[in-house]
């Protein structure tokens, strides 16, 4: 009897754990399922930007000499999209897309160049900067940082001192020209920090200052940046995604090589940059020629608001008299006795 009961608990065991087996099995089953499911899916994505990338590609014209920029087909990209402010190339690298403009920096994270759906979105420009680009002090474009390697990983992978020694030049071409830079520093920050989106500035000394701010923070840089920074009009800064605690964003600063003391462009521009100084100079001889014009006419004013009160103080003038009513007639005293050799006193006008 109790080798039966034995028996009996044994099989209920196994069967218990056979059912927990079955059911760790069907779990497998399923996750595996799932799992698979997003491979799919995230595959099926990626060849979709793929091929969306490859098709857009084709509106850029690219040749084997780096020192040209590509020539783009302003007619054909604005025909697909009406959006597309320039383009964006870095040689050596597989970036090679159009940047786009829209009223917030909501619409194109999740909008192919096309203007269907898509996970990877399109390369885009701050919605508060000028368009085309290169008009404001700083111009930020923005790119995810896509796993495939496509958008701005290239970008993210700058981090490493090696690979961003490799990028020697990067062009952004609009419908009004090509500007060919360079990468000047590569810093992170949090998602946060709002005080990167500054794209003007009060004067050359405030956006220096700006500059120097999130040079501090740099991961990777030119080894004259601080130089090159002291000089600086513009930027174009490349910002991505990272995936790093406490960070979140990854920023490529950019300056064009006519900025760049020292190169055969730096020297050619040298002229422009005279013109501009002595343009800028004039408006401020202008505006402090304004402001002394300004402060003497304030000072007058003041004058003269001055003088007419110390007239009215020494000549006070009533605005307004009650008309004077007339006297009621008093009642007569009656006559006090007087004292023996007292003074006389008046009564009824005699002595």
């Amino acid at each position: 009897m109790a080798r039966r009961d034995r028996d009996t608990g044994g099989r209920e065991k196994r069967r218990g754990s056979n059912i927990i087996s079955n059911l760790l099995v069907a779990v497998g089953v399923v996750l595996l399922i799932v799992a698979g499911g997003i491979y799919v899916k995230n595959e099926t994505n990626y060849r979709q930007i793929d091929e969306t990338n490859e098709r857009v590609a084709e509106y850029a014209k690219l040749t084997d000499d780096a020192e040209r920029p590509p020539e783009i087909d302003w007619a054909g990209l604005k025909a697909m999209n009406p959006d597309v402010v320039g383009w964006l190339q870095v040689p050596g690298t597989i970036i090679n897309y159009p940047v786009f403009h829209a009223g917030n920096n909501e619409v194109y994270l999740n909008r192919a160049p096309d203007g269907s759906y898509s996970i990877g979105g399109s390369v885009f420009m701050d919605f508060e900067n000028k368009v085309p680009g290169m008009d404001d002090p700083q111009t930020i474009i923005y790119g995810h940082h896509m796993r495939n390697g496509s958008q701005f990983k290239q970008i993210a992978d700058m981090d490493k001192q090696e690979y961003f020694d490799g990028v020697k030049l990067i062009w952004y071409v609009t419908e009004k020209g090509a500007y060919d830079l360079v990468p000047l520093f590569l810093y992170y920050t949090f998602e946060g920090d709002l005080d990167v989106r500054q794209f003007t500035f009060e004067n050359p000394k405030e956006f220096h200052k700006y500059l120097n701010t999130y040079f501090a923070k740099a991961v990777t840089k030119r080894a004259d940046a601080q130089q090159i920074i002291d000089q600086a009009e513009h930027v174009l800064t490349l910002s991505t995604c990272n995936y790093y605690d406490g960070f979140g964003r990854t920023l490529l600063v950019c300056i064009p090589r006519n900025e760049v003391p020292g190169t055969p462009q730096y020297e050619a521009a040298e002229p422009e940059r005279a013109a501009r100084r002595a343009e800028e100079k004039r408006k401020e001889e202008e505006a402090r020629k304004a402001e002394a014009k300004r402060k003497a006419e304030e000072a007058k004013r003041k004058a003269e608001e001055k003088t007419e009160a110390e007239i009215a103080g020494e000549n006070p003038v009533e605005e307004w008299q009650e008309e004077p009513q007339p006297e009621e007639e008093q009642p007569q005293e009656e006559a006090q006795p007087v004292d023996a050799g007292s003074e006389p006193v008046a009564m009824n006008g005699e002595f």
